[in-house]
C-alpha cells in the first residue's frame, strides 16, 4: 500500500533547484564579471603599453608589485569566470551524460590548469627568475 504524501507544491518546489545549487552558481558568475569589470583596465593597460617593446620592458611592468598583483588577480578571476560560463553552456546543450561528465571534467581541469600557468608565468616574470 503506497502512502499518500500531502506535501504542498510550494514545499515539493522549496529549494535551489534539481543540484541544490543554482542561485550560488548565478552569484558566483555575476560577482566574478564585476570583478573582471574593474580588473580588466587596470589589467590592460599597463600590458597593452609595454606590448612590442621586448622581454624587458615587461619584466620591468610586472616588476611592480601591483601590476603583477593586478594580472594575478586578473587571470584567476577570468578563468574561474570562464569555467563557470562553460559549465553553463555544457550543461544545457550536452545531453550524453558520459560526454556531459567528461566535458565538465575537462572544462574545470583545463581553466585551473591555465590559471596556474597564468600564475606561474607572471610570478617569473615579477620575482625576474
Amino acid at each position: 500500500m503506497e502512502r499518500k504524501r500531502y506535501v504542498t507544491d510550494f514545499k515539493r518546489v522549496e529549494g535551489l533547484g534539481a543540484a541544490h545549487d543554482g542561485v550560488e552558481h548565478w552569484w558566483q558568475q555575476r560577482l566574478s564579471a564585476v570583478a573582471l569589470v574593474f580588473l580588466t583596465p587596470f589589467f590592460l593597460f599597463p600590458f597593452a603599453r609595454t606590448l612590442g617593446q621586448g622581454h624587458e620592458a615587461m619584466r620591468a611592468t610586472y616588476g611592480d608589485w601591483w601590476n603583477a598583483a593586478i594580472a594575478i588577480l586578473f587571470v584567476i578571476t577570468s578563468m574561474w569566470h570562464l569555467r563557470l560560463g562553460l559549465q553553463v553552456v555544457i550543461e544545457d546543450y550536452v545531453h550524453s551524460k558520459p560526454v556531459r561528465t567528461a566535458a565538465l571534467v575537462a572544462n574545470s581541469l583545463l581553466s585551473v590548469a591555465v590559471a596556474i600557468g597564468g600564475v606561474f608565468a607572471i610570478a617569473k616574470i615579477a620575482f625576474g627568475a
